[in-house]
């Protein structure tokens, strides 16, 4: 008996091939292996440009996760834990993120797009708001960090960091995560 296997591709990949699909390798550049230049293409870049440099050299978040990242913590710890610094809560509540390192094991959603978001929450704990305004506050920067994600990266890690591709990925999109939520978190104060 023949079994049939199906091949899952994220629609926004599956849109974007389309041309490839339809033109072959009609399209400007594209060799005989097409589709896979196509992908090599679309890879996450591994440096910082000159402007992401500058904004990371003055973010003390970014900063401080570099003591943190790559350096026995997963990225989700990462983010946490200098979320935890900035609103002075005890380091040992790292821990709550250590399942979600490595797109919670599973190489699913990446551990700094979770690990941001926990920090966010854990902000809107310290505003001096009633419970439904900071639920509210939180909503929209988790709005706006979601956005600001998806606009950089794919969520999972499995698309983010592919075979053959350098942590140096991981590490620039760490801190420009970095950047992110401390702009998002600016209006907190310890």
């Amino acid at each position: 008996m023949n079994k049939t296997i199906l091949y899952r591709m994220p629609r926004r990949d599956f849109l974007i091939s389309m041309p490839v699909v339809v033109l072959g390798n009609r399209l400007a550049g594209f060799t005989s292996n097409g589709l896979e230049a196509f992908q090599a293409a679309k890879r996450q870049p591994e440096a910082l440009t000159p402007a992401e440099l500058a904004a990371v050299e003055k973010s003390a978040f970014a900063k401080d996760l570099k003591n943190y990242f790559g350096e026995g913590y997963s990225c989700a710890e990462s983010m946490l834990i200098i979320g935890l610094h900035y609103l002075d809560k005890p380091e040992e509540l790292v821990w709550i993120a250590n399942g979600f390192g490595r797109g919670m094991l599973h190489r699913d959603v990446c551990g700094i797009v979770t690990g941001g978001i926990m920090t966010l929450g854990l902000a809107a704990g310290q505003l001096k708001k009633e419970r439904k305004e900071a639920q509210e506050w939180n909503k929209q920067k988790v709005q706006d960090y979601w956005a600001w994600w998806t606009s950089q990266s794919p969520l999972r890690c499995t698309e983010i960091r592919k075979e053959g591709t350098s942590f140096e990925v991981c590490l620039r999109l760490g801190l420009l995560a970095a950047v992110k939520i401390e702009e998002l978190v600016s209006s907190v104060r310890k």
